[in-house]
């Protein structure tokens, strides 16, 4: 076939012609093997799931910690805990204790983290003095306590010395003061470590934000209900996990403070499980204890989680 002179070839016939490209064969993924995590699966099931699986059987027995002879008493430990007034007043202490440092541990860190998010000179050394007293061991903040509150100690000497001899008290010895100063030295202690937590999340909030609320005409308290509180959602669910969870299982301070006392006074559950394992050597009610001290911290943890995990998505 020939062409007439004026006739051309379309422009794609005049194109040369390239071969397909030819694709790559798809690399299959490399999957994590379970292996590699065998070791370590291996070593906490060996170190914590076995102890506390036979813990368990141990909460049904009578067992007294030493004698390799023991019974198996079904459910008599736990039900003996209906009866046992101390048991009772130790589960009302330990959610008293609970809830008083979970709101006032994080109210005074929210507080402070306001106060040292602001533009003062001496912000930075104040966030360093805020926050000294969380690196401190548990223990060693509890003797210093217990010296500081004791009848001679630095606490009264203050207050005798500017006049306020009549506030004066046995602050640990009284029974109806102790559990409330056990409360303010731990939330002495840990109010620092809230504030790093909340500063943090103060300041991820954009200041343009707070700015154009300023210019519609909101105020300190309006803007930070507004605009700063819900920006601080995942702030507040990590605090208020730490704050409840370590105040469920709280153990070294209010036993090197007071040891459970005057009295009764500031027995938690934690401290009745030591007492009746190592002092009265009633280890299967001691571990029935442990067990349902574990209980009520899952089921708080839980049902505080759920309700912050929500209030987390509406805020975001």
């Amino acid at each position: 076939m020939t062409l007439a002179p004026h006739e051309h070839l379309p422009d794609h016939d005049r194109m040369p012609r390239t071969a397909p490209a030819v694709r790559a064969p798809r690399q299959p993924r490399a999957r994590p093997s379970w292996w590699f995590a065998a070791p370590a699966l291996l070593l906490f099931a060996f170190v914590v799931l076995v102890p506390s699986a036979r813990g368990v059987y141990y909460a049904f027995t009578d067992w007294d910690g030493l004698d390799p002879d023991f019974s198996f008493v079904g459910l008599d430990n736990f039900t003996a805990m209906v009866g046992d007034a101390d048991a009772q007043q130790a589960v009302w202490h330990t959610l008293l204790i609970a809830v008083s440092i979970t709101v006032l541990q994080n109210g005074l860190g929210l507080l402070l983290a306001l106060g040292v998010n602001s533009a003062i000179k001496s912000r930075n050394v104040l966030r360093v003095f805020l926050f000294a007293p969380a690196v401190l061991t548990p223990i060693v903040t509890a003797y210093l306590w217990r010296n500081l509150l004791g009848p001679q100690g630095a606490v009264n000497s203050l207050l005798g010395t500017v006049g306020l001899d009549g506030l004066r008290q046995d602050w640990l010895g009284n029974p109806g003061l102790a559990l409330w100063a056990l409360v303010a030295v731990i939330v002495w202690q840990y109010a620092g470590y809230s504030m790093v937590i909340f500063l943090a999340g103060l300041q991820s909030v954009p200041k343009e934000i707070h700015e154009a609320a300023a210019i519609d005409g909101a105020g300190p308290v309006r803007r930070f209900w507004s605009v700063t509180r819900p920006l601080l959602a995942p702030a507040f669910t990590i605090n208020l996990m730490l704050s409840i969870i370590g105040g469920l299982k709280l153990f070294d301070q209010v036993y090197a403070l007071t040891g459970g006392g005057p009295g009764h006074a500031t027995e938690t559950i934690s401290t009745l499980i030591y007492k009746d394992a190592f002092t009265l050597g009633e280890f299967g009610y001691s571990i029935a204890l442990a067990v349902v001290l574990t209980i009520i911290v899952a089921v708080v943890s839980t049902g505080q989680y759920v309700a912050l995990f929500r209030n987390e998505r509406a805020a975001s």
